[in-house]
């Protein structure tokens, strides 16, 4: 499977992109809607003019016509034909290249058992349910043996549980198949559970690439930071093991219980949405329990940010909107903060032994 090379790619809002996809990863486009991530897939397809150059492995594919580049697409609108059952739907790109029907039906099946659909092979769209019919789309888009694997926001339309469950079959297929694939996404924790890489893109220009840890831990620019979250980044000093899988963590004077999986940590996140901010001390144990001093307050869309100081630490904390209008909050008022132990993010060092 080949690696993909964008080079000083202009297409609409996206100006002199650059970016490597490696072979055989699943590189996770990341960034809100109207960004240039669809408009870079369909550069990489061929489906639309651009100025720049698309190479695999080294090599120019400008001049390939789409159905050259040995590209498979998943739509995020499936388009799906109505008329057709799942087997025909399947099989419309073998049949449109005029392969041989013994040749043609041998694909199909491989594909009906590979996607785990044999028993919907004679159902039509309207009988299927959403996760079936990416499924579906995903089997057609994989039918002629593509090199390269393309999926925009592929998911967005199924429930969540759902697209939970797809999202791992779908990663443990791209594994299996060690295909090239660019996976689009708006979605930060889609993002993190997908990827080998992310790269985040922001008004056509590719802001970050990284592993997952990297963009979450080592933002590279404020717009990176605020896109995933704005986290407040905690240098980790000392870890105590506490047993029955948790650990404690110094960080700066601020004593953590995280979870403890046997590697060494040097860095936590913790989100704003994620930090549960009290006008009263909360009742329970005092674990992650902190008390604080209101620093700022500053309205963030559809929350409010409180920049709260926490010994020698300033600690940004999300209220939404209505909740905060039912609180007593103001500068310099004393509030307790809560700390969800299985919503902070670590940082390891594998190399512990």
């Amino acid at each position: 499977m080949p690696s993909i090379r964008l080079e000083n790619i202009s297409k609409y809002i996206c100006r002199d992109v650059n970016l490597e996809i490696f072979n055989k990863e699943l590189l996770v486009l990341l960034g809100p809607n109207g960004a240039g991530k669809t408009t870079l897939l369909n550069i990489i397809a061929g489906l639309t003019h651009y100025n720049g150059s698309v190479l695999f492995d080294s090599e120019p594919v400008d001049k390939l016509a789409p159905s050259k580049r040995g590209v498979g697409y998943l739509f995020q609108d499936l388009f799906l034909f109505p008329h057709l059952d799942v087997t025909s739907n399947i099989a419309y790109g073998l049949r449109a290249q005029k392969q041989a029907q013994n040749e043609l039906q041998g694909r199909v099946e491989e594909l009906l058992q590979l996607m785990k659909i044999r028993h919907l092979a004679a159902r039509y769209p309207k009988h299927l349910s959403g996760g079936e019919k990416q499924r579906v789309a995903l089997a057609r888009a994989l039918v002629l043996s593509p090199k390269v694997l393309l999926l925009d926001e592929p998911l967005s339309s199924l429930d969540m549980q759902t697209a939970k469950y797809l999202r791992i079959e779908l990663k443990q297929l791209q594994k299996k198949l060690g295909i090239t694939t660019i996976y689009v996404t708006h979605d930060l924790a889609e993002a993190e559970e997908m990827a080998d890489r992310i790269a985040i893109i922001q008004d056509g220009h590719v802001q970050q690439v990284g592993r997952p840890e990297e963009v979450f831990f080592y933002p590279i620019n404020e717009v990176v930071s605020d896109f995933i979250g704005a986290p407040n980044i905690l240098r980790c000093d000392h870890c105590r093991s506490l047993g029955q899988g948790v650990m404690e963590v110094d960080c700066g004077g601020l004593n953590i219980v995280i979870p403890d999986d046997g590697n060494m940590v040097r860095r936590i996140a913790l989100f704003p949405r994620d930090l549960y901010i009290s006008e009263t001390k909360p009742p329970g144990p005092e674990v992650n329990r902190f008390k604080g001093t209101i620093t700022s307050i500053r309205s963030c869309g559809d929350a409010v940010r409180l920049e709260v100081r926490v010994g020698q630490h300033s600690l940004l904390a999300e209220v939404p909107n209505h909740i905060f209008e039912d609180m007593d909050l103001t500068v310099d008022k004393e509030v307790f903060m809560i700390l969800k132990l299985r919503r902070i993010k670590v940082y390891e060092d594998r190399d512990r032994g």
